[in-house]
């Protein structure tokens, strides 16, 4: 169609540890991202070392996914650092192990700085609302960036330069 917004994949850094999206970790979820217009998605299927209840993902796992994307659509967005302050999770359906999942999140106010709103959600293959969710963060002042890796520091400016110029017509 020639309305839809074409899918960018999105680079993110690599060597670090972070439970969600970290290529070192090997116990990680190692999310990869890409942008439709202004929403950050991922894709992935729970398995078995998800599991919570019988043959359901785990609340923790599901809201790990949720803010995971919506920090990226703020960083992304944003080209900035940033922590969760708080977030709502509000758990709609199941979330089915083996079943393929879509996570969005999108920057939804960034009017009260540093503080910054996002919305998400997981729905499943069949397009099903799973999970909705919404949550603050907080930009992370440019002073507070020397203790950071100067590697990673360097990866994430590329991350935000390739983003703008994607943006760029």
């Amino acid at each position: 169609m020639a309305d839809e917004e074409k899918r960018v994949e999105i680079r993110k850094p690599r060597g670090h540890y972070c439970f969600a999206c970290g290529t070192e970790n090997p116990i990680g979820l190692n999310l990869t991202f890409y942008r439709v217009g202004d929403t950050v998605c991922a894709d992935i299927t729970l398995g078995k070392y998800h599991e919570g209840w019988q043959g359901m993902a785990h609340g923790g796992i599901i809201s790990t996914l949720l803010d995971e994307v919506m920090s990226w659509a703020v960083m992304i967005s944003k080209k900035t650092f940033l922590v969760t302050r708080k977030m709502d999770v509000k758990y709609v359906r199941n979330v089915i192990i083996g079943t393929p999942l879509t996570v969005t999140g999108r920057l939804v106010d960034d009017s009260a700085p540093p503080k910054i709103r996002a919305k998400g959600e997981i729905r499943d293959d069949q397009g099903r609302l799973l999970v909705r969710g919404s949550a603050e963060f907080v930009a992370i002042p440019k002073e507070k960036f020397s203790s950071m890796p100067s590697g990673f520091k360097t990866q994430m400016a590329s991350l935000f330069e390739n983003a703008q110029r994607a943006d760029s017509p």
